[in-house]
């Protein structure tokens, strides 16, 4: 860790646990951070929130010492640092929790919490003695409601995720970073969370909160930052804020959009059903039904964290189904058997909410990443038909235009639109049955945004069915023949095209379904 000289504090920095200031970083041609601020205070919970691609992850690598800024200053507890690695983020303080946990299943809650830095005797022999006494003390002290005896594999996630943070903070500790922590957890388990958040914010630990799930911004927070586009887009006092200002500042003002498409020639009711799912039940979802029919476009409208993005992680076989049934053309699919193999073998494919890491191979080019889902058909006997390969990469780069020198030009050397589109043209020959398309046009252009609207509405007339998840309501009302309304894991309403007004119409109606859901 370095500390940075020659630089004189102003009354009142020295109280607060991290102040970032003008923060900037590049990766390439990529502008991921624009001069962002943030501070966070002792015993404070300050949420950061953003749209895939806003900046968040960045920012907390930056803080973890995973990534160094490029420009800007870090002041932890009111001393200017600068972060050379993870290391030096500890020995400040901070200490992050990520949604993958790093424990080791057969070992103890006590042998994971000192695991690497285990105590020894005289002879130099392991003292486990003065681990669990050690870990009982820390425990008991933090009041977690663990004795440190447990074997991690025997425990529910949420005691797990639990065991994970006392890890964090064994040491002199004041700050933690939590990144998704209630993404695998039931709400039963998240209570078991917010308790012990609450314990530390009364110890005075800082906590950044990184999350998509509204709701638990106004259960836990003291303040939130959003950030859109790598740059700040306000910092608000929560109690002193309201669902509807915290969406429209996460989405931000509404481009331009294309025209709305005719109705369908013919009625929702009367097509052929191509999925259904029926009381569709996992770790995220409580009972989804749900219809989508030939060649309509249905929306998935609801705040972050309702379980939009699940319900098409489960449709794909990306997450478990534990119960229900999920139909193809009336017949019910194998729930143990169910991944994503054989949803592509339905004709059902997915362009996921983050492109860089689940829809493409951002170090390879145009032709390889088109190829990715059709390997099997772009091979025989082994051998890779390279020629068919590159007639299907030039054909996608021509329908989508896609602005790319050749196909062999690598993914991150193209904008976020033009990638976009390679994420619809790797899917689109041939041509899907069902379409599930997530957040399709977070962080693209004006131009790219009305071309993948095209693109969308044309693989619907050719028949298609599609399911669209998009945090932007301008996006869905323009663009659905039908929206489901999703809260708390589960669809509360379908409504007709017909019903919806106008954009602020549907949003009222989404914040009505997650209103009725704080009140339970």
């Amino acid at each position: 860790m370095t500390l940075v000289e020659g630089r004189s504090l102003v009354e009142g920095e020295a109280a607060l646990l991290v102040d970032l200031r003008s923060i900037e970083k590049r990766f390439g041609p990529v502008h991921a951070l624009r001069g962002v601020d943030f501070q966070l205070r002792r015993g404070e919970v300050h949420a950061l929130l953003g749209q895939n691609g806003a900046g968040k992850s960045t920012l907390i690598k930056i803080l973890s010492g995973a990534h160094r800024h490029d420009t800007g200053s870090i002041l932890v507890n009111g001393k200017p640092v600068v972060f050379n690695s993870p290391t030096d983020s500890r020995a400040a303080g901070l200490a992050m929790v990520y949604q993958e946990l790093s424990l080791v299943p057969s070992l103890s809650v006590a042998a994971n919490i000192f695991l690497g830095r285990e105590p020894t005797n005289m002879l130099g022999v392991v003292d486990r003695k003065a681990i669990r006494n050690s870990a009982r003390e820390f425990l008991r002290s933090r009041r977690f409601p663990l004795t440190g005896e447990e074997v991690v594999a025997d425990l529910p996630f949420a005691y797990r995720q639990l065991a994970e943070i006392a890890k964090a903070l064994m040491g002199d500790v004041s700050i933690l970073v939590l990144d998704e922590p209630t993404s695998s957890l039931s709400a039963g388990e998240e209570e078991i969370l917010f308790a012990a958040i609450g314990e530390l914010r009364a110890q005075g630990v800082g906590v950044i909160y990184v999350t998509h799930r509204l709701q638990e911004v106004f259960r836990l927070s003291d303040r939130v930052t959003v950030l859109r586009d790598g740059r700040n887009a306000r910092t608000l006092m929560t109690a002193e804020t309201d669902m509807t200002t915290l969406v429209s500042t996460i989405v931000g003002h509404k481009q331009q959009q294309a025209a709305r498409p005719p109705a369908l020639a013919a009625p929702v009711a009367k097509r052929d059903a191509f999925l259904e799912m029926r009381d569709v039940r996992n770790d995220r979802l409580r009972g989804v039904n749900l219809r989508v029919h030939r060649g309509e476009i249905l929306g998935l409208a609801g705040l972050m964290g309702s379980g939009r993005t699940e319900i098409l992680e489960t449709i794909f076989g990306l997450r478990k189904a534990t119960s229900g049934d999920i139909l193809v053309e009336g017949a019910a699919t194998n729930r143990r058997r169910y991944e994503p193999l054989e949803a592509i073998r339905l004709g059902i494919a997915l362009a996921p909410e983050d492109r860089h890491l689940q829809g493409l191979v951002v170090d390879d080019t145009i032709e390889r990443n088109t190829a990715l889902p059709r390997l099997d058909q772009l091979s025989r006997a082994t051998i890779f038909r390279r020629r068919l390969s590159n007639e299907r990469a030039r054909k996608a780069v021509a329908d989508l235009k896609v602005k790319a020198p050749d196909i062999t030009t690598r993914l991150r050397n193209l904008s976020g639109g033009n990638q976009q589109k390679v994420v619809f043209g790797k899917w689109l020959d041939p041509r899907p049955r069902l379409l599930l398309l997530d957040e399709p046009t977070n962080g693209v252009d004006v131009g790219a945004r009305a071309d993948l609207y095209a693109i969308t509405r044309d693989v619907a007339e050719q028949g298609t069915a599609v399911i669209v998840v998009s945090s932007d309501l301008a996006e869905v009302e323009l663009l659905c023949d039908r929206v489901a309304i999703v809260s708390d894991g589960r669809v509360v309403r379908i409504v007709e095209r017909t019903e919806i007004r106008n954009e602020e119409h549907l949003h009222h109606m989404v914040q009505e379904a997650a209103d009725v859901h704080l009140e339970h």
